[in-house]
């Protein structure tokens, strides 16, 4: 039984077409859909007292085995509406935590989906527990007095605990990865986008690939890497990575973050956008909201309208003379648009090489070492603390990776 609540306020608003696309990700087998209209959700059912007996007389009618509401509920909130249906309910962030363990594959993403799942279950305990003040005792029973609630809250933040640790271990190789691509100079490009925009088809068109695509929401998960070229003869790594949604849950995006480490070291940014989607400006928002919080805002875009074979009145071209960042409209599917794509990615990525004076401290000998051996450096002075005063002619990327990575504070003098 599907529910869904049409709010005045954007805060609280969802689309029912793209409820029903989660729902069918998910496999749920819908047997009817009950809609209403509110001014504010009701502190104690979200829906009001008419519409949760309506919910309840056509969950007795159809047989309804689940409730899923297309919004967020509270464990009070939903902890009501089972009371008073007599069925299980699951709000939207529940069901998003489930497809995602459903299409979650690699050891990192069943760590990342269950983190989440964690973190959520561990503020909603007490709806699992009608009798809180039964301690512990009794013969055989007798200990600290640990209620069950109590008992439970420990366990979920030791496994919180763990899952954590193996994620570090996982975000260290990942670390370790990016600075083996740094030392060989290969720019990274991150493909990011609304759920079910393209990403994979087009990552496929890239690079040649097989990854898996499907016209359902969440279809990749798990990301991948390949490595492509780009005009003029460039060697690009490709990222593939888990598609956005509107009010994706915060704490998603927290156990998602060694994933989305990929997304906030790129080089530069695919923002994939379904061409044809009817909120296309709201799905763009949507995105960019996320790339902000995981701090990924700084990094340049390139916006690629995906899709154009289904609408006859679009046709593959490259808008790059506005103030915003490049367009290129493009169908992955055919191929249509995706070599000019190429050709702004090669432009966009090429390395302009600045010239600066840069003075290095005695101890930085081996950064000092690698910018003669790029060939970077015109002329050289030492200082009166036995450093160097260099002229070098380097891209400014290049040049803040290799004084990261060997430690050095950059000191420009202009």
């Amino acid at each position: 039984m599907l529910v869904h609540c049409n709010f005045r306020s954007p805060r609280f608003n969802e689309e029912l077409e793209e409820f029903r696309l989660l729902c069918g990700s998910a496999g749920v087998r819908a047997v009817a859909v009950i809609t209403g209209t509110r001014q504010i959700p009701d502190a104690r059912f979200f829906v009001g007292s008419g519409k949760i007996l309506e919910i309840a007389a056509a969950v007795k009618e159809h047989g309804a085995e689940l409730i899923i509401f297309n919004h967020e509920l509270s464990p009070a909130q939903e902890r009501n509406v089972e009371k008073e249906c007599g069925c299980r309910v699951v709000d939207r962030i529940g069901l998003i935590l489930d497809i995602f363990a459903q299409r979650a594959r690699s050891y990192e993403g069943k760590l990342q989906v269950e983190l989440a799942q964690l973190q959520r279950l561990a503020t909603r305990l007490v709806r699992g527990w009608t009798h809180l003040e039964r301690q512990r005792g009794g013969i055989g029973l007798r200990g600290p007095g640990e209620t069950q609630l109590e008992i439970d809250r420990r366990l979920i933040g030791k496994r919180i605990k763990t899952i954590n640790e193996r994620l570090e271990k996982v975000r260290r190789q990942r670390r370790q990865s990016r600075r083996q691509r740094g030392r060989t100079g290969t720019p990274l490009v991150s493909l990011v986008g609304y759920t079910n925009a393209g990403k994979s088809t087009l990552f496929n068109r890239l690079s040649g690939a097989e990854v898996y695509v499907a016209d359902q929401l969440f279809a990749t998960l798990d990301p991948t890497l390949r490595r492509i070229r780009v005009p003029p003869e460039r060697r690009v790594i490709l990222s593939d990575t888990v598609g956005f949604i509107r009010h994706l849950p915060h704490d998603l995006v927290e156990s998602f973050r060694a994933t989305l480490d990929d997304v906030r070291e790129a080089d530069l940014l695919l923002h994939v956008v379904d061409a044809n989607a009817d909120q296309r400006t709201a799905q763009i928002e949507q995105v960019n909201q996320v790339i902000d919080e995981i701090g990924a805002a700084r990094i340049p875009q390139i916006m690629v309208y995906n899709k154009i074979d289904l609408n006859p009145q679009l046709e593959p071209r490259v808008d790059d003379e506005g103030e915003g960042p490049p367009v290129a409209w493009v169908s992955a599917h055919t191929g249509a648009g995706v070599e000019a794509l190429k050709e702004v990615m090669g432009t966009l990525l090429r390395p302009l090489p600045e010239n600066c004076e840069l003075r290095l401290p005695p101890t930085a000998g081996a950064l000092r070492s690698k910018l003669f051996e790029f060939g970077a450096v015109s002329s050289e002075a030492a200082d009166e603390k036995g450093g160097w005063v260099m002229q070098v002619e380097i891209d400014g990327r290049s040049l803040r990776h290799l004084a990261r990575e060997q430690g050095i504070e950059l000191d420009l003098i202009r």
